[in-house]
């Protein structure tokens, strides 16, 4: 594979000869079209459903959640399809879930205009690490367990409002759950219908069954017309959000998405992802959009069958259907709404239910353990100080603890 002479000698070249149309229609094939499906019904149910519960408990508009819901998908997908052209590789961009969790306490006290202030900071220092070639340096300058400590203590309440939702409506989340667990117990029937999926249809069926569907008032507009959003830029908001933010998409996901591409035998390009992170946050807070990242699900489900050479047809597949999804996003979006707030409850804790686990189970599993300890404590806590959240606090004081009675793991860490 030739270098890019027109590509920045810190970013990985592209593949050449760039495939064509014909290459493409030669390397396409159901399996992969139908693994890009699945992966994009995931994308498109449990963390919209993410994106949804935070924003109304932010107090957030439906026009608001239509527009992050447009840029999370329209122009990722954009980004999507932009490198798994150029480095043939399933490379499949969304938001960032952790990221996205984050915000919700944050609007608790600042308002939308400075949360989005912070993520065109996030998208910049993203873009500044990604052209200097330090993105592997920033990547390890916080212990892994303390980090995803951090991302334990803000997504427990996700897994709360998942028991909260059968507590309150129980026909509709109790037969989800039921559905997720039988088709999780059943490898052969989970294969062919993931249990999250398969919890969504059920939950769909009980809504219809019980008519709890109820659309809100007002127009139904099919299609975006993108709102253009003015950002203001405040300490507290910078503080709070923007190291944590990037640590979410560098560490937390990009980390997993690298990990399993590089587990299905690709070499993703860390650099060149990380200038595309940065550039797509910018451009996606205009939207109201938290931070672009390279996915973890999507890309493990779009890599894990199939020849290696012709992965990236279905990451093509998925940003076509971004595309879409995107496009009519306000749509989709009071489709949604008009569900019973268990539905959105139950789906939302379902889709975290595994990444929460992972969390724990990095958090406590070797180091680190007293400074992930108190890392936990401190988010689940949810005490701001200087009017600045918990979480970047909790990273904070469970770094300095780890520093001052666990030097022995860090010692550990650079042998």
């Amino acid at each position: 594979m030739p270098p890019n002479p027109s590509a920045p000698a810190i970013l990985e070249p592209i593949h050449r000869p760039l495939p064509g149309l014909a290459q493409m229609r030669a390397d396409t094939g159901g399996l992969y079209l139908a693994n890009a499906l699945i992966a994009f019904i995931f994308a498109a149910s449990g963390p919209v459903a993410i994106i949804l519960a935070v924003g109304l408990r932010g107090g957030l508009s439906e026009a608001d959640l239509a527009s992050w819901i447009f840029g999370a998908f329209f122009l990722n997908g954009l980004i999507t399809l932009l490198f798994c052209t150029l480095y043939r590789q399933p490379l499949a961009f969304f938001w960032t879930i952790p990221g996205t969790v984050l915000v919700g306490p944050a609007l608790a006290h600042l308002s939308w205009p400075e949360v989005i202030g912070a993520f065109h900071a996030t998208g910049l220092l993203m873009l500044l690490l990604g052209l200097s070639g330090w993105v592997r340096r920033a990547m390890r300058a916080v212990p892994m367990p303390i980090v995803m400590a951090m991302v334990a203590g803000v997504f427990l309440r996700f897994g709360l409002d998942l028991v909260y939702a059968v507590r309150d409506g129980f026909w509709i989340a109790a037969p989800m759950v039921t559905a997720f667990v039988v088709l999780g117990a059943l490898p052969r029937w989970g294969r062919r219908l993931p249990p999250l999926i398969g919890a969504l249809l059920v939950g769909a069926a009980a809504i219809a069954l019980l008519g709890a569907f109820q659309p809100r008032p007002g127009a139904l507009q099919t299609f975006m017309a993108p709102h253009l959003y003015t950002p203001q830029f405040s300490w507290n908001a910078m503080v709070e959000l923007v190291i944590p933010l990037a640590i979410t998409v560098l560490v937390v996901q990009n980390g997993q998405g690298i990990a399993v591409l590089d587990a299905a035998g690709h070499q993703a390009p860390i650099n060149a992802i990380t200038v595309a992170c940065g550039a797509g946050s910018i451009v996606a807070a205009l939207f109201g959009t938290v931070s672009t990242c390279l996915t973890g699900p999507v890309n493990a489900i779009i890599s894990s069958e199939g020849e290696r050479r012709r992965h990236y047809t279905a990451g093509i597949a998925v940003g076509v259907l971004a595309l879409a999804f995107g496009l009519m996003a306000p749509l989709f979006t009071r489709l949604l709404l008009a569900t019973p707030p268990a539905f959105i409850g139950a789906l939302a804790g379902l889709a975290m239910l595994r990444v929460l686990q992972t969390a724990f189970t990095v958090s406590f599993r070797d180091r680190f353990a007293l400074g992930a300890l108190v890392t936990l404590l401190v988010t689940v806590a949810d005490v701001p100080i200087f009017n600045i959240g918990a979480p970047f606090w909790a990273l904070v004081i469970g770094y300095v603890v780890s520093r001052l009675l666990e030097r022995a793991d860090f010692e550990a860490t650079r042998a």
